[in-house]
């Protein structure tokens, strides 16, 4: 076996996709040099998922200036596949997480009103389909502010307007989104995620997502009890339990939004991505499947990216391997059909030298001739 396909997801932090893959491939093609490596970028909604599409089947990079989740202006790109006339936007861009210092993270008052204003520019731009990845947010607003950037307007019972994060979640009694449905009557939006959670409780946005936005305990059950109270007034308005569906709650429930008020189809992420990318064919012949992220536990069997690639490695009957920057031991791992798991950092090393962008690399590359010697030879 001398084929190897390396698809790993980004090491947060520290590399993207496409640079984690290219170290990895020249660590193979350093033990083994005829090997015949194709590496590609992969994301599973999140960080880098623009990115992956464009590289697979080119396109512009588009630029505009929005709002980011403290409504501080920045510029925010998103890929627009000209042929197809079909935008391709990560939420993350706009609205994502690694845009806060840690103490600025607040889901009471972070928005994603930025990634409206990105969808609302393609569609200016003449694009009728849009497919946005959900992932890596700071947000934790139902999608609230992205709807009010697209014309939706939320009242409370005494028909006051209502604009700021928490006040709608928490007060809303009426959502007016006649302008949002005039404007965008025609336009199809493809939703790609990689989480299977619903809006509320014990598995809902809030209760897993939040802390690690800056909510603390009593901020996430107030965080749920006011999504509670949103999705009751949106779910009623829409005729059936929306916030129920799988998936809805990725992106701090920016899925319900576009589930309940824009009609959208929710996707897994990483399976977009493989069939953009013309994964499959590339698993035709005997070959070695490698993948990984930065941090292998639990939430990366459900339905991160290493796991849609795992699954498309077993279909076609191929070894798989997983590399990450740590690996956390658990139940599902060690029941996972990954033929071996690989941390890439040497035990003892401190992890801001580990996320050193350079480090990185080499260990990547270290790990690979590991796993040539293994598999390979």
């Amino acid at each position: 076996m001398k084929r190897v396909v390396v698809a790993l997801d980004s090491f947060k932090g520290s590399l993207d996709s496409y640079d984690a893959g290219k170290a990895f491939a020249e660590g193979i093609r350093d033990v083994v040099p005829e090997a015949d490596v194709r590496h590609y970028a992969i994301a599973d909604g999140g960080e880098g998922f623009s990115e992956a599409i464009a590289l697979a089947k080119g396109g512009d990079c588009v630029k505009a200036m929005v709002c980011d989740p403290l409504m501080r202006p920045i510029e925010a790109s998103y890929t627009i596949l000209g042929k197809e006339s079909r935008a391709v936007i990560a939420m993350s861009s706009a609205s994502g997480l690694p845009l806060l210092t840690a103490q600025e993270r607040n889901p009471l008052v972070a928005t994603t009103y930025g990634t409206g204003q990105l969808i609302a520019d393609a569609i200016e731009r003449g694009c009728r389909h849009i497919v946005v990845g959900l992932g890596g947010s700071a947000t934790n607003d139902c999608g609230v502010g992205m709807l009010r950037a697209l014309g939706c307007r939320f009242y409370d019972a005494k028909g006051n307007e209502l604009t700021e994060t928490i006040e709608v979640l928490e007060r809303v009694a009426e959502v007016q989104d006649d302008e949002t449905k005039s404007r965008f009557r025609g336009v199809e939006f493809s939703v790609a995620v990689d989480v299977d959670n619903p809006l509320c409780g014990e598995r809902g946005a809030a209760y897993i997502y939040a802390p690690q936005k800056g909510a603390d305990g009593a901020m996430v059950e107030r965080l749920d009890r006011a999504m509670r109270h949103f999705a009751s007034v949106v779910d009623r308005g829409c005729g059936y339990r929306a916030s129920d569906i799988s998936g809805v709650g990725a992106a701090g429930g920016l899925g319900y939004a576009f589930v309940a008020l824009l009609g959208a189809t929710l996707k897994s992420g990483i399976e977009l991505v493989l069939d953009a990318i013309g994964f499959d064919e590339a698993l035709i012949e005997e070959c070695l499947v490698v993948t990984g992220e930065g941090r292998i536990d639990a939430q990366t069997l459900m339905g991160k990216a290493p796991s849609g690639v795992l699954r498309r490695a077993m279909l076609a009957g191929r070894v798989c391997v997983a590399v990450g920057g740590s690996i956390v031991e658990c139940e599902q791992l060690t029941h996972s059909t990954f033929a071996k798991t690989y941390a890439i950092t040497p035990q003892g090393m401190p992890l801001a030298e580990a996320m050193l962008p350079d480090v990185a690399r080499h260990n990547l590359r270290t790990t690979a001739h590991l796993v040539a010697k293994e598999f390979l030879i």
